[in-house]
């Protein structure tokens, strides 16, 4: 489904993962870009965060399986729109930027554009996630070449040909598996630098050391699986 806000960008649909971001969500759905689709996930939670989202517009589905994965692959299955963006809930990225990225992809440019944080607030990045950061981009650069300076969760791509990646990850590699078998598919990868605020209440990933080391062992574990075989056509359906 091929929808057009104006005469330069395409609608898309944009993934919200969210698990107890009711103070956030006003705030992330307020900056949707007019005329595109919010999905927000409900991972469980108990704040109310399901019903504050319908009242701000926003389509809710519900992943119970508990994982920042899973929750991301039930949005993506949800959406509908040729362009599909991901964002986290928690008011640190503005999904106000987006179209930019759309715009890039949909002229063909890139095949996966990624949002590089930068931190705005002292505060906004923890010291120990952005160190977890480093170390996945230089072990993903080992792994396929790409230069990225971040992992970050604001993205865009095309939907049919994400989906032609089989992503299986439901943990919090998620986002890591999604730009390796993308680099692994031949799928043309950039980077846009956006501003990075503090997120609006607590981490439930990495605003601890916990949290933290919890998600680079994810991450690493999708770092030593084999390189998966897509074949040509899906190269060729994302760089369209």
């Amino acid at each position: 489904m091929v929808r057009v806000t104006n005469s330069t960008t395409p609608c898309a649909d944009v993934v919200l993962p969210c698990l107890d971001e009711a103070a956030a969500l006003p705030w992330v759905l307020a900056r949707i870009p007019a005329g595109w689709r919010a999905i927000v996930v409900d991972n469980g939670s108990t704040d109310g965060s399901a019903t504050i989202a319908r009242a701000h517009g926003a389509t809710v589905v519900y992943e119970p399986r508990r994982g920042f994965g899973a929750a991301c692959h039930t949005g993506l299955l949800a959406a509908e729109a040729d362009f599909v963006c991901f964002c986290d809930c928690d008011a640190s990225l503005d999904p106000g930027l987006l179209p930019a990225f759309v715009r890039t992809v949909a002229a063909g440019d890139a095949d996966l554009v990624l949002g590089r944080r930068q931190p705005q607030e002292r505060g906004a990045w923890p010291v120990h996630a952005r160190l977890g950061n480093i170390a996945l981009t230089r072990m993903l650069r080992r792994r396929t070449g790409l230069k990225l300076g971040d992992l970050g969760p604001l993205r865009a791509m095309r939907r049919e040909p994400l989906l032609a990646l089989g992503l299986t990850d439901r943990r919090s590699g998620y986002p890591l598996q999604m730009v390796v078998r993308a680099a692994d598919a031949g799928w043309r990868i950039s980077e846009r630098e956006v501003p990075y605020r503090p997120r609006t209440g607590k981490s439930k990933v990495t605003g601890t050391w916990r949290g933290t080391w919890h998600t680079v062992r994810d991450m690493r574990a999708v770092l030593r699986q084999p390189s998966v075989a897509h074949g040509p056509a899906a190269a060729t359906r994302a760089a369209r």
